[in-house]
């Protein structure tokens, strides 16, 4: 990839934190219109792309939208996803890698790799659903 500012405004956003994203979210964090190191959202999205191409970040769909994550040098992972407030949580099993491996081998598929999402609720939204009933909802 040739190199110029505005690639090294989003990677140097991009990779100030381990946080996943979609392209909004890192749209926010980037200098805004009218400053030097503005970056344009074509350019975001076509920069996010050429990202994923060259293995640092890796892309995936959630209720319609592209969300990233750090690819280069992290290892494999799973995640949980509230469908409430859109919070996912990166988790690590050994167990879940042993069983892709275990059926990938069964069905004599060569796994380059996996991932799992599980979708629900989380602690915070589940409790703050117990929270706003009223005693007048109980009747």
């Amino acid at each position: 990839m040739r190199k110029t500012q505005q690639r090294k405004t989003v990677l140097d956003v991009v990779f100030s934190s381990p946080e996943h994203f979609d392209a909004d979210q890192l749209q926010e964090r980037l200098p805004p219109k009218g400053s030097t190191d503005f970056v344009s959202r074509p350019t975001v999205y076509r920069t996010l792309s050429e990202f994923v191409d060259a293995g640092l970040l890796r892309k995936f769909e959630l209720d319609g939208r592209s969300v990233y994550e750090h690819d280069l040098g992290y290892p494999q992972n799973d995640h949980l996803y509230c469908m409430e407030c859109r919070k996912l949580t990166e988790f690590s099993s050994p167990e879940v890698s042993n069983f892709a491996a275990q059926v990938s081998a069964v069905h004599q598929f060569q796994m380059r790799g996996h991932r799992l999402i599980i979708r629900g609720v989380c602690a915070d939204c589940r409790q703050r659903k117990r929270r706003q009933r009223r005693p007048v909802d109980l009747i």
